[in-house]
């Protein structure tokens, strides 16, 4: 990305990128084009997110991961899981991958890249031609 988004982004994601509960279980990864990971990052984000910070992403009983409220730099006063910074989508990347889902279930790296890829597309940034993942997730500078 080569624009800040700091008042609307995602976390769950990614934010996102951020998972709080849902299927019993993570859902097969796929490879493909930007198109097909923002697909997929939008059905693992129904499965794993959407119960947390609600169907649209503008939260819920977790914080929103789309909008003008979404990843702040600084994580709120009031923040039960989050203690640090996001700069990058790296930042949020790692913390959702630590953290996510807070019931203990994990999904792949390729699902939270998923599911990150559906939140910065869900925030207005431009993904054709991009994806998300461990070593590319640092470029998607969100502070």
């Amino acid at each position: 990305m080569t624009r800040g988004i700091a008042g609307a982004l995602v976390a769950c994601g990614v934010l996102a990128l951020a998972a709080c509960g849902g299927s019993s279980g993570p859902a097969p990864a796929t490879g493909g084009n930007s198109g097909d990971q923002v697909a997929l990052g939008a059905k693992l984000y129904g499965e794993n997110c959407a119960s947390c910070h609600g169907a649209s992403g503008a939260g819920g009983k977790a914080p929103p991961l789309v909008g003008k409220a979404a990843l702040p730099l600084d994580p709120p006063a009031t923040a039960k899981f989050r203690k640090t910074q996001f700069h990058t989508g790296a930042d949020v990347f790692a913390f959702v991958k630590a953290t996510m889902p807070p019931t203990g279930a994990k999904l792949t790296d390729e699902q939270y890249a998923a599911i990150l890829a559906f939140d910065l597309k869900a925030n207005g940034v431009d993904m054709t031609g991009k994806t998300v993942g461990p070593s590319t997730a640092a470029s998607f500078v969100l502070h």
